[in-house]
């Protein structure tokens, strides 16, 4: 029997197409690597009984980067301790030419003697010319994450089968990981029988019983042209972004709160409109302008309010002088009717006087309207209304749709709540079953009635709108209700719905009056509205025609009594910074950008500290973001325009269409970068001067806080992100761990190089452990690396080193060790110094110390703790006991286990999985060493000292 393999996009969707097609009779088990499942069952394909295999991948298998830093294989990861890679077992023992060893695992991306001298060069910012990105710097593709084994579990899946059918979602993004995962599964799958077809292509926009089997009966082939224009923005998006990114700027001025200044061909341009509305507000100034505003008396209990059919003028005289004429011309006009009609001396003064007040009508006029249902709904306007009406960021709302798409009932598990959500399509095609859709909300509390009555009197077809060819508008699938979803899921769903029921219901239809009014020789007017027909508006109140006062019956000629005529002073008014919903408006005007990708880039400029969110989801470019712009500005304005990437955009396409060829569109538009890299490059003091403006130079930035070993002055730390000390004497900058509180530890000084230590603290909750800030940047030992601390520092003697105060081996990573925290007291801590697990142990105790026994069983150091006599869990009056953490019935009780807190996201996780308490927690793997300190001191540090 042949073995026809299923690869789905997410392992939700390879469970719920696995459970449609098979009518759940699937058997199920998890892969290799941990995350993804697989699900068998037996069916006929090609008119022949197969076992189908479903599975899935998780996204991208692979990611672009320039090549792996020398060192570290690409293939199996293995960093060689030679520090070359002639040495990794991957190597094949052939030579080339001129000598150098050639690398059997990379051979087939990249000619492996370039590789070889070129291995990590373009990993190392500073050690390389950013213009050799554009063009000369080889990349590769990688695994997007390592830890999944997802490459080695598609190829155990792949072995053996015939026949292999995608099940990616249908997007470009889609079709790029179908070859992904071909790639993979290809070379290990049966070869075919002469011009047998192997390879399928299954598209689909919902996860329903009747979608999924439509598209398994209409299978197709994988799109390469889409799948190339992919590969066209990763490189392109690699490339540009790494070549312009810089930390110039970082080394001179202390309160610039970002990493770097980055570059990005979407990322800029979007900025570019933020900050375009700030200058805008800022070069604002307000105008006094004025209005005459009338009122007339309707009836004894009611008036109305006319506007003026100049609307505004900016001159105050003339303001007044239209007021004048208007009062004077009413008496005039009254004048000349009492002369004409009653004469002079009639004795009707007193009638002529009421008269003067009197304005006439000079139209009137009733018009029946409608204002139009919706559009179907695409990605960008689910977007926008996303962040203007249900407050939720463009990033945080696309990320809940996909939860509604791939999320099932609580009981079936096969079908989404939505339709895909990535579309740019808003008309529905003509075999669309929309009746199918609405019955499917017949039963909600929330709009039942006017979706049964929807079904009765007929539904109304659905605007035409764009049809971009992709996926139908974004529809809902399932009933559900704001129990069974909650929050923000809730919310999204439910306008989902409602937009939906909304585009199948009748236009809103209303009556709007409007009468003009002549008081002398001015006009004046006003207008009202009546529902007729609430229509749409019923399921979309919010879009309801507002409530208007009636306006009375009256036709030419007829008159009403003026209750005043008065002139106001105002000013114009600034515009309002950009919210995200017009930001998105822009972005999708000006082609910046995908309907998949807007989300991404709104949230780089967040995150990068170039604007900030304000209440009404406004976006306020920061001083840097300001900054930034206006440099570009001053260098190359077609950096920030929107022009650039536009036709950038527009070439992608044609790739997409196979109508452009993808190196050359690639070459083209590198070359360009590079020339404008290279105009930037020398005018950058252009924009160093907008810097020294807007921020402080590095020496006048900060507080002292310790003592450099060097100069033995204080050294100044700066908080801006990313946070440093500063040696103004020395000229020397030390990075220091992020995302937390750094203090002077005690006064103590590293014994290797004299410098001040201080105290880096995740919160009282999280970890805390002592560095030093040039062992921190500069390992002193072979087996450190840069970015460790005290915790992880293998000095043999340092009071503060993992080799005195290391415990054993962490109990849910590998790779990490145990290490007490000496500054946790009275409330003792155990840090792991690789991962966020802290044990808390020893409440109260007056004194914890690592001793330099080991545990007979599981080989962790012992811990010598002095208890508080009034709160000692010992018998008797005893206060002192040795024992191990994991192994000691006494520290077994005192021990609890959990995950450290901290501001940053790595930290979070809530309480332990394993709450670690009992014997064996602590001990080593077998056949792996105990992290211990030896027992030699001076040997090792003779050994290891560098």
């Amino acid at each position: 029997m042949k073995t026809v393999l299923m690869v789905a996009e997410k392992p939700s969707l390879a469970q719920s197409i696995a459970k449609i097609l098979s009518r759940g009779t699937m058997s199920s088990h998890k892969g290799l690597n941990g995350a993804c499942s697989v699900h068998e069952y037996t069916g006929t394909f090609a008119g022949q009984p197969v076992r189908f295999k479903m599975t899935s991948v998780c996204g991208h298998v692979m990611t672009l980067d320039f090549i792996a830093v020398k060192g570290e294989c690409s293939e199996c990861r293995r960093a060689c301790p030679q520090r070359s890679l002639s040495s990794c077992p991957c190597v094949t023992d052939n030579s080339s030419d001129n000598g150098v060893t050639k690398l059997g695992c990379v051979a087939k991306h990249v000619d492996p003697t370039l590789y070889l001298q070129l291995a990590g060069k373009y990993n190392k910012w500073d050690k390389v010319d950013p213009a050799e990105l554009f063009s000369q710097a080889p990349t590769e593709k990688k695994e997007a994450n390592p830890k999944l084994n997802m490459v080695k579990f598609l190829q155990v899946e792949g072995r053996g089968c015939d026949y292999i059918v995608l099940w990616l979602d249908c997007d470009k993004e889609g079709e790029n990981i179908c070859f992904e995962v071909l790639d993979a599964v290809l070379p290990v799958m049966n070869k075919a029988h002469g011009s047998e077809k192997t390879v399928f292509r299954a598209r689909f926009s919902s996860i329903t019983d009747t979608d999924i089997c439509n598209a398994m009966s209409r299978l197709g082939e994988p799109d390469h042209n889409e799948a190339l224009s992919v590969d066209a923005r990763q490189e392109l998006d690699l490339r540009i972004g790494r070549g312009f990114q810089t930390k110039y700027f970082q080394g001179k001025y202390g309160d610039l709160d970002s990493s770097l200044i980055s570059f990005g061909p979407c990322q800029t341009p979007t900025l570019g409109f933020c900050v375009e509305r700030h200058d805008k507000i800022q070069s604002f100034k307000p105008e006094t302008y004025w209005v005459l505003q009338a009122k007339v008396n309707a009836d004894k209990d009611r008036s109305l309010l006319l506007d003026w059919d100049r609307v505004r003028v900016f001159d105050r005289e003339i303001a007044q002088m239209f007021l004048n004429l208007t009062k004077s011309e009413k008496e005039a006009q009254v004048r000349l009717p009492r002369r004409a009609f009653f004469g002079v001396g009639t004795g009707l003064g007193d009638l002529c006087l009421e008269e003067q007040l009197v304005p006439k009508v000079e139209a009137a006029s009733r018009k029946e309207k409608a204002k139009q249902r919706p559009l179907a709904l695409n990605t960008v306007e689910m977007l926008r209304v996303a962040s203007s009406a249900l407050g939720m960021g463009p990033q945080h709302a696309m990320q809940t749709a996909e939860r509604l798409y791939t999320q099932g009932g609580p009981t079936t598990h096969t079908q989404g709540y939505i339709s895909y959500p990535r579309t740019e399509t808003t008309h529905y095609p003509e075999n669309f079953d929309l009746k199918a859709s609405l019955r499917q909300q017949a039963n909600h509390p929330h709009w039942a009635d006017t979706v049964k009555r929807l079904l009765a009197e007929g539904i109304n077809r659905p605007r035409k709108g764009h049809d971009a060819g992709d996926h139908p508008p974004i529809t809902p699938m399932r009933s559900a209700t704001e129990a069974e979803l909650g929050g923000d899921a809730w919310r999204l769903y439910e306008y989902i719905t409602r937009h939906f029921i909304a585009t199948v219901s009748y236009d809103c239809k209303y009556l709007q009056s409007s009468i003009s009014f002549r008081i002398g020789p001015e006009l004046f007017s006003c207008s009202g509205k009546t529902v007729i027909s609430p229509g749409f508006t019923e399921i979309m109140p919010w879009q309801s025609v507002p409530l208007e006062e009636s306006l009375p019956t009256c036709q030419r000629g007829d008159t009403f009594a003026v209750g005043e005529v008065k002139m106001l002073e105002k000013q114009t008014s600034p515009p309002d910074y950009l919210t995200e919903a017009e930001l998105i408006t822009l972005m999708e005007k000006h082609g910046i950008g995908t309907d998949a990708s807007i989300p991404v880039h709104i949230n780089n400029v967040c995150q990068r500290n170039y604007v900030t969110v304000e209440s009404g989801r406004r976006l306020r470019p920061t001083n840097l973001g300001i900054v930034l712009v206006h440099g570009y500005y001053k260098i190359d304005a077609e950096l920030v325009l929107p022009t650039i990437r536009s036709a950038v955009e527009k070439q992608l396409s044609l790739i997409a269409q196979g109508k452009a060829d993808y190196r050359q569109v690639l070459g083209h538009t590198l070359d360009i970068f590079k020339r404008k890299f290279h105009y930037f490059v020398s005018s950058i003091a252009g924009m160093d001067e907008l810097m020294e403006v807007s921020f402080s130079p590095l020496a006048a930035t900060g507080k002292p806080l310790s003592r450099c070993g060097k100069c033995h002055r204080f050294m100044k730390y700066i908080q801006a992100k990313p946070s440093r000390l500063h040696c103004s004497h020395c000229d020397e900058t030390y990075t220091l761990p992020q995302n937390g509180t750094i203090k002077l530890y005690k006064e103590l000084r590293c014994p290797l190089d004299d410098f001040e230590l201080v105290l880096w603290s995740s919160g009282s909750r999280g970890k805390s452990y002592p560095l030093c800030p040039y062992c921190f940047n500069h390992p002193p030992f072979r087996d450190m690396k840069k970015g460790m601390g005290c915790n992880e520092c293998t000095h043999p003697s340092c009071q503060h080193s993992l080799s005195m105060l290391g415990i054993g081996q962490c109990v849910e990573c590998e790779s990490g060790v145990l290490v007490l925290d000496p500054t946790s007291g009275p409330k003792w801590k155990v840090a792991c110094n690789k991962c966020n697990v802290v044990a808390r142990c020893f409440d109260d105790a007056h004194r914890v110390r690592v001793s330099a026994s080991t545990c007979s069983t599981c080989e962790a150091a012992l811990l010598d703790v002095d208890f508080n006599k009034a709160k000692s869990p010992l018998p008797g009056d005893e206060t002192q006991h040795t024992g191990c953490v994991f192994c000691d019935p006494v520290f077994q009780e005192l021990v609890e286990l959990k995950h450290a807190a901290s501001c940053h996201p790595m930290h979070r996780g809530g309480p332990g999985r394993r709450q670690g308490r009992g014997r064996g927690r602590g001990r080593r793997p077998p056949g792996k060493p105990n992290p211990r300190r030896p027992k030699d001191k001076m040997s090792a540090l003779a050994a290891y000292f560098v």
